[in-house]
């Protein structure tokens, strides 16, 4: 093996995975609703680690490209270019837009807990619940989680049984996660660690209240875990 080849970042190789299946989505040769290769399979393909396999896939989800199902596999989305309503990068370039995006999600998001909780199904709460343990998994092993926590909001939708939620949780992709926009690629900082922690606790406390139809339970749980991550934005912008 080169001196090249070992000086390679699974970060790096991760790059390279994502870059062809997201090229693959857009000439259409995946196409929306097709399920990817089985993780052994990428792994084959393209001669790396099973780590470095979960992490392009958690980009992909991060993009908004693809959607994991727990027990059934990870499926292409598409690349939204039907809908009318966008929100391109462009479009988050700064602390300020990323927060306007943050009040659009309370002012959505708050609804689509509170209906969740209603509506959900047992197989809508199993779910969830397993996007919790992804989130947590890839905290514990150092990864940022985006993928994961874009899974998250985009089940609680599915749970509303109102496709309109879903295809605006698409839309938005996993642009409407802060970090995706933010914060600087790499392992994750014992600060970075401990706040993906207390995130995890704002999530689970929305399942619990989803968990026993509670619908002002989720509603409020909702609304404190996205107007934390405002106020941490705001703080930022302010300098504080």
């Amino acid at each position: 093996m080169s001196d090249i080849a070992v000086r390679r970042r699974p970060r790096s190789l991760a790059h390279d995975v994502v870059d062809s299946l997201s090229g693959r989505i857009r000439d259409g040769s995946l196409t929306p609703g097709e399920k990817l290769p089985t993780e052994a399979a990428i792994m084959e393909e393209f001669g790396v680690s099973r780590t470095v396999v979960r992490e392009a896939i958690s980009r992909l989800q991060a993009a908004g490209l693809v959607e994991t199902r727990h027990g059934v596999g990870t499926f292409v989305v598409g690349l939204g270019e039907g809908s009318a309503f966008r929100i391109t990068p462009e479009q988050l370039g700064t602390l300020q837009d990323v927060i306007a995006v943050l009040e659009l999600r309370i002012g959505v998001e708050t609804e689509s807990a509170a209906l969740a909780a209603m509506r959900r199904t047992p197989e809508n709460l199993e779910t969830l619940r397993n996007a919790l343990k992804s989130f947590i998994s890839a905290v514990e092993e150092g990864r940022d989680a985006v993928g994961p926590d874009y899974q998250f909001h985009l089940e609680i939708a599915r749970s509303t049984q109102n496709a309109h939620f879903v295809d605006l949780m698409a839309t938005l992709g996993g642009m409407m996660i802060p970090r995706a926009r933010l914060e600087p690629p790499g392992p994750l900082t014992p600060e970075r660690q401990a706040y993906l922690r207390r995130v995890n606790g704002e999530h689970e406390s929305i399942v619990e209240a989803i968990s026993r139809q509670d619908p002002d339970g989720a509603r409020a749980a909702m609304r404190t875990h996205l107007a934390n991550s405002r106020e941490r934005r705001r703080k930022l912008a302010e300098g504080r």
